[in-house]
């Protein structure tokens, strides 16, 4: 096989997203450029361009392509905007953020986790990520604004002190619903006459909880 040619799985994986809707062209080509089989545990090195979410460490997962292409997609993003992600986790959709746009801020309360993505993220060069140790549901007030805002956990509410570090003309998107059980992905876009909420699709998330995980 020579050194442009992919891999069926990986032609697949492209094909799958395009299948199902996700048109832009840079996300599109960023999802190809991410090596996803480096943010999977070794042991689903195997499936890791299948549409599937995969466990990670701490009881957490990587999201499945079409979701993280889905969501990245949503924000619109721009090379000059600031992206805050709430839940790390392994670094994947980060690494993805990082090449759409300036700056992200990810925000992890598992240690391991974070350690981990952020010596991924250094890695592949994705110079523009700041990992953070932290509570992604109780930021210091210091922090923000951001253009874009991303949850990668479910809430069953948006708090209102996260709805207010976006800029105008800011968006947000969020899976909002029950811990267990299925979510509404949710964009907030914030206007100069206020907020816009728009429910997009059905999704499955791992909680978003407060606090900074003791252990782990």
């Amino acid at each position: 096989m020579t050194s442009h040619q992919h891999p069926p799985e990986k032609m697949m994986f492209q094909l799958t997203l395009r299948r199902r809707g996700i048109s832009d062209q840079a996300v599109l080509r960023t999802m190809e450029e991410v090596p996803r089989e480096l943010f999977v545990d070794e042991a689903d090195r195997d499936g890791a361009y299948r549409d599937s979410a995969l466990p990670i460490a701490c009881g957490q997962t990587i999201s499945q392509p079409f979701v993280v292409a889905y969501m990245t997609e949503q924000l619109q993003l721009q090379k000059q905007h600031r992206v805050l992600e709430i839940g790390t986790g392994s670094g994947y959709q980060a690494a993805v953020l990082s090449r759409l746009a300036g700056q992200v801020l990810t925000v992890e309360r598992y240690r391991k986790l974070a350690d981990t993505a952020r010596a991924r993220l250094e890695k592949l060069g994705c110079h523009n990520v700041e990992v953070m140790l932290g509570d992604g549901l109780n930021l210091p007030p210091n922090i923000g604004p951001f253009d874009r805002i991303i949850v990668t956990a479910a809430m069953e509410q948006i708090p209102e002190n996260l709805v207010e570090r976006l800029e105008v003309g800011g968006i947000l998107i969020a899976p909002v619903g029950p811990h267990q059980g299925v979510q509404t992905l949710t964009r907030l876009t914030r206007t100069e006459a206020g907020i816009e909420r728009k429910e997009l699709v059905e999704v499955r998330f791992v909680p978003a909880l407060p606090g900074v995980a003791r252990e782990l």
